[in-house]
């Protein structure tokens, strides 16, 4: 059977006496009682742990062993994730796991759904997101809902008691492991936090499934270790549908320096090229777009000028040096008229 919620270093959640619509009527350090206007009593169950991953190790758990009687998924109704059923909601947020269950009930009622929503919503969101290992088994959003999740484990075997394979792997408490159902297959994840561990692991896994089939016993349909994991597919209806599934797996190699980072200074060398490359390129778009709107608006105002001083000189009357009067011909611009007097 699946092991019990792992509970460590307990801090207790101070309660709200009252939220919502709700009144704490009872409060026993991490359990209170919670009762609506209508009547209804709710048994509220909080345990802060370590981390958000055990926080979500232990809902998983519970998840696993509520299971057991009746069908339930892991959502994110409530909280980052959570589960329910008829009369009990459970979820985490941050590393906060709390169990809302309904003691008295009225049918059609949402009161349950309701508190449980007002309890997460006081509560610290904490990293905000399940552990990246479910995210990476085949399909996450379908295999999350049955997913079981180990933080920091020692050993596997709890998890599938059936499959002898799993007491070669040991993690020392440096490692994780997701176990989930995918269509008729089963796959394990287990993610080494060192390359060491990993391939001690790796050996020590081969050698077990090498001697699981000379002894005719149960083994993987598939393995394969992938980056720091060690990907275990069971009951799979062949060995090619296995090995689809393990070539979904994506392991995510992430590095970090113990110490200075020696490329530090030709990270920050690229850093100011591309700077100011990037200002050089601002400043020459600027002024090139400035250059094209003084000239555009120049053009337009020069032939707005132009166009009316055309107007005002087509509305003056022609000069006449003469004033409109009499004027002599000393240009013989002016034609010959006759002399000839009545």
């Amino acid at each position: 059977m699946f092991i019990k919620v792992l509970i460590s270093a307990i801090l207790l959640f101070a309660l709200p006496a009252e939220t919502g619509k709700f009144k704490s009527v009872k409060s026993d350090g991490d359990q209170a009682e919670y009762v609506a206007a209508n009547g209804e009593r709710f048994a509220v169950k909080t345990t802060q742990l370590q981390s958000d991953s055990k926080a979500y190790e232990a809902l998983s758990l519970a998840a696993a062993a509520a299971r057991a009687a009746n069908p339930v998924e892991i959502g994110n109704a409530v909280g980052t994730a959570g589960f329910s059923n008829k009369d009990q909601i459970a979820f985490f947020k941050g590393v906060y796991f709390l169990t809302v269950t309904s003691l008295k009930s009225a049918p059609g009622s949402s009161n349950l759904q309701d508190l449980a929503q007002s309890l997460a919503d006081k509560l610290d969101k904490g990293e905000g997101d399940i552990p990246v290992l479910i995210k990476h088994l085949p399909n996450p959003d379908e295999a999350q809902k049955n997913a079981v999740y180990l933080n920091s484990f020692t050993t596997l075997t709890s998890l599938a008691p059936q499959q002898p394979v799993l007491t070669a792997v040991q993690g020392d408490g440096n490692a994780d492991a997701v176990f989930a159902t995918i269509g008729a297959s089963k796959m394990l994840i287990a993610e080494f936090n060192t390359p060491q561990l990993a391939s001690d692991n790796d050996q020590r896994i081969i050698a077990r499934i090498h001697e699981l089939w000379d002894l005719g016993q149960p083994a993987p349909t598939a393995y394969r270790r992938v980056g720091n994991y060690s990907v275990f597919v069971f009951d799979a209806p062949d060995a090619q549908t296995a090995n689809q599934l393990i070539d979904q797996v994506k392991y995510e190699q992430v590095v970090s320096w113990l110490g200075d980072n020696p490329n530090i200074l030709r990270r920050a060398q690229e850093r100011y090229v591309d700077t100011t490359l990037g200002v050089l390129v601002a400043v020459l778009k600027a002024s090139g777009y400035a250059a094209l709107a003084c000239l555009g608006i120049g053009g337009l105002i020069g032939g707005l000028l132009f166009s009316y001083r055309r107007s005002q000189q087509k509305a003056v009357t022609t000069y006449s040096d003469a004033g409109g009067m009499l004027r002599l011909n000393l240009d013989e611009m002016t034609g010959n008229l006759s002399n000839n007097r009545k």
